[in-house]
């Protein structure tokens, strides 16, 4: 009796298990443990079904039953959606440059190209509306979390109600993964103190292998599996992030098929390039040289790439491009020698960094086709999250940290001292502006506008044999990336859900584009209608063929000291017809004035709706207001061991204020040496640390000069404190609420001082205003990734005395009434 009631059983599940391959969208009526379902979708989680078993007092009496498993409908296609960084229109060959782009050339051939998809101008607010399907300030990112403001357009947290497409497809049954950049964690909720919610693994992407922030030092990036820092690179001076994170996601994709041949996968694929620094490997550098692309300057370059987007029919023929700025951006012809070497190596060697990351993407897509899933994978690969970066300013830097800090032109002689390192762990570096007006062709201007296609239009190429034949076509309806999650969600046949983890969701705001998948709608009209556009106070509406646009009045480079204070009204605004001019080449303004309100009056109801108000024309300042961090309101931070890993966002400050940081150490026999405290690396930070038993500590002002305190003698064996005190001479960050930035940067004094004697003390005539190198840690004990003076000592440079106890004091200047009187009766000043 007993056998045949397990033969039964097992017997039934098998029908079952047949059964349950077809899509379904309730439980089954048995609980075989093969037994699957597709859900409806409407709840995430789904609610747990009804246990179908019996259960009687004896185990012999009673039938099992095991909830089934949930997987995605039939045919849910793999998905590898693929987003580079800070590229333009007119980078990849597939689309009329002049850098290889192999691999983003055979998918085109093999599916679609797409020549008119929008960006927001700015990377993590494109990243945040690509993963959620909502416009970027609806889900918190008006810009990147550095720069957030207490809004809810501006707070970079993307809220419980708008689920990204990581967890969507996680409870729909797919194995879900995130490889490279993360610039949607916020940054004060990036330490290891979490929480967690809003890193990868806390969004629905289960596997996470990337860097946290907005770029990274590619040789030795701040690098993480899940939530755990790891350092692959150590030990390995060949090793490089583009390389490393296509060998992790080759090894995971591999293993999840592996474990379940028949469970789909989604890869959110997104490396640093080809945002600075630009960090290629030497072997891709000299594989361009040869090439020699770029000889013949930038205006040249534009020219080649329009020649060549025509011949593709991406332009008309009788289309023309904008004139050369020549008011901020030197032509080839005015430069010097110097300079022409110097900008050429600077092209040089980010075309190698694009051309490299589109190859080791290749290697990605062809471990795909290795496992025979080609046919299966809906292949989904960005050219770009806005347009071509120029904050390297028309002169380019060895140091993007530099112009952070309102250091945008450095000359060429100055820069020249990096020129056979370029590109190397030696520089954070950045190319030239007019290389990016180039790349950026056939529009103009560049990342952060808003109001210019320059900034917002992309292109991109999808690939999927099972659901696109027209192999090699060519779509140019207008879309956004918000359209990129209704379109995965449509061909896996998945629903938007309207509840996760009991709060209700807001309605996707895209719209899917998989009706151009048909070769029979390659020309049909965009169903996207209506798209708004603002980003640090620049802002466009695009509606049915129009585009109405602010004029530029700020190239990236330039951080107005007194922002626009009424951006929505204050400024010029521009009228275009795309359907007759594609790059915006004709304002028609003065001749639709009926049309220019039309459209305003659109923005203004598209602004409200997503939460675009209020509209704030800040830049960098921005980067140094306060935000919710864990040191946010403390003015005292205690540490009594060796700590590494605390992120920029969540750690004490030093900048625009005064502060004692004092240590009490015990040094053995023998001596001592190593760090103390460290916050920052080769690029911009400080350290605290003994140098062969001497008290040193080091600015590092921007990579450009060192400025040190250092003691008389080496400290003897025993218990010291050893104590850096410094008082700061401007007004504070206080400042910026008045639209000032007057109060940061400015000089003092510091002190260095062994058991209460003063040793050292020194002015400095200016501070770092703004931020120090994002990518680098606040390390006590240790300094982890690069040094802040190669010269002194190599990392890590471990203490070798016992830290008994570190203290840092934190002295924030208040504003008096007079003070605060200046700064408004010059705002108003500004403003009229």
């Amino acid at each position: 009796m007993f056998k045949r009631d397990i033969f039964a059983a097992v017997l039934t599940g098998a029908v079952l298990l047949m059964q349950t391959t077809l899509p379904v969208v309730a439980e089954t009526a048995s609980g075989a443990p093969g037994a699957t379902r597709v859900i409806e979708g409407a709840q995430l989680p789904p609610a747990p079904g009804k246990f179908g078993g019996d259960i009687e007092p004896q185990a012999m009496k009673s039938t099992p039953w095991w909830p089934p498993r949930v997987v995605p409908p039939k045919d849910a296609p793999n998905v590898l959606l693929i987003i580079l960084d800070d590229a333009g229109f007119g980078i990849p060959s597939t689309f009329g440059g002049v850098i290889p782009t192999d691999t983003m050339d055979a998918l085109a051939k093999e599916g679609l190209s797409y020549t008119n998809i929008h960006s927001t101008a700015l990377c993590s607010p494109t990243r945040a509306a690509l993963i959620t399907g909502r416009n970027h300030h609806s889900v918190g990112f008006g810009v990147i979390s550095e720069q957030s403001t207490g809004y809810p357009g501006y707070n970079s947290i993307i809220p419980d109600s708008k689920a990204t497409i990581g967890r969507i497809l996680l409870e729909n049954g797919y194995n879900t993964s995130w490889f490279g950049k993360d610039h949607n964690t916020p940054a004060f909720a990036a330490s290891q103190s979490g929480p967690f919610d809003q890193w990868p693994t806390g969004m629905g992407f289960e596997y996470f292998y990337g860097f946290v922030g907005g770029d990274a030092n590619q040789w030795q990036p701040n690098l993480f599996r899940n939530t755990t820092q790891i350092y692959p690179f150590d030990g390995d001076p060949e090793w490089n992030l583009i390389t490393g994170m296509a060998d992790d996601a080759i090894d995971w994709i591999t293993r999840m098929h592996q474990i379940d041949p028949d469970k789909p996968f989604l890869v959110k694929y997104a490396p640093g390039a080809t945002h600075a620094p630009h960090h290629p490997t030497k072997e891709w550098v000299e594989k361009i040289e040869k090439m020699e692309l770029f000889d013949d300057g930038y205006e040249a370059l534009r020219e080649t790439i329009f020649e060549n987007q025509k011949k593709l029919g991406l332009v008309p023929e009788d289309a023309t491009l904008a004139p050369w700025p020549a008011d901020k951006i030197k032509p080839w012809d005015q430069l010097t020698d110097e300079e022409k070497k110097l900008f050429i190596r600077q092209v040089e060697v980010f075309a190698a960094y694009a051309a490299y990351t589109d190859h080791e993407i290749g290697r990605v897509v062809q471990a795909v086709e290795d496992l025979g899933e080609t046919d299966n994978t809906l292949i989904i690969y960005i050219n770009g999250d806005n347009g071509t970066s120029a904050e390297g300013g028309p002169m380019g830097t060895p140091n993007e940290v530099a112009w952070f800090n309102g250091i945008a032109a450095m000359p060429a002689k100055t820069q020249m001292q990096w020129y056979d390192d370029w590109g190397t762990e030696a520089t954070y570096n950045h190319m030239s502006a007019g290389w990016s007006w180039a790349l950026d062709t056939p529009f103009d201007h560049f990342k952060q506008n808003a109001n210019r296609l320059g900034g917002i239009r992309q292109n991109m190429v999808v690939s999927w044999p099972n659901g696109i034949t027209d192999k090699g076509g060519m779509r140019d309806q207008f879309m956004h990336v918000i359209d990129v999650v209704p379109t995965i969600l449509e061909v896996a046949g998945i629903d938007a859900p309207q509840e996760v983890d009991g709060i209700i969701q807001s309605p996707i705001e895209g719209t899917s584009f998989a009706y151009t998948f048909d070769k029979a709608n390659a020309t049909a009209p965009s169903r996207h209608r209506t798209q708004y556009f603002e980003m640090m106070g620049q802002w466009a509406l695009y509606h049915e063929g129009w585009l109405l646009s602010t004029k530029v009045n700020r190239m990236p480079w330039e951080t107005p000291k007194t922002p626009n204070a009424d951006p929505l009204n204050n400024q010029v605004l521009q009228l275009y017809d795309l359907t007759t001019d594609m790059n915006q080449r004709k304002d028609l303004a003065k001749d639709h004035p009926e049309k220019v309100e039309e459209l305003k009056t659109i923005f203004i109801e598209e602004a409200k709706k997503y939460q675009v108000f209020p509209m704030d024309a800040s830049v960098t300042s921005r980067l140094a207001q306060p935000r919710p961090n864990i040191t946010a309101g403390r003015s005292e931070f205690v540490y009594t061991q060796p700590m590494t890993g605390l992120p920029q966002g969540d750690s004490p400050s030093l900048l625009n204020a005064s502060y004692t940081i004092t240590a009490e150490i015990d040094v053995p026999e023998g001596g001592a040496e190593g760090m103390i405290l460290t916050s920052g690396g080769r690029f911009a930070g400080y350290g605290f640390y003994l140098l062969k038993g001497v008290p040193v500590f080091t600015w590092n002002m921007l990579n450009l000069e060192r400025i040190q305190w250092k003691g008389q003698e080496a400290l003897t064996p025993g218990k010291h404190t050893v104590e850096f005190d410094f008082k700061y001479d401007g007004l504070g960050a206080e400042t910026l609420a008045y639209g000032s930035t007057s109060g940061l940067g400015q000089g003092g004094t510091g002190t260095l001082k062994v058991d209460g004697k003063e040793v050292a003390s020194k002015q400095m005539k200016h501070t770092i205003p703004t931020i120090l190198q994002w990518d680098e840690a606040f390390d006590v004990g240790v300094d982890t990734l690069t040094g802040v003076y190669d010269t002194d000592y190599t990392p890590p440079f471990a203490l070798t005395a016992k830290l008994d106890k570190l203290t840092i004091k934190v002295d924030r200047p208040k504003l008096s009434k007079a003070d605060i009187q200046k700064l408004e009766e010059a705002a108003q000043k500004a403003s009229d």
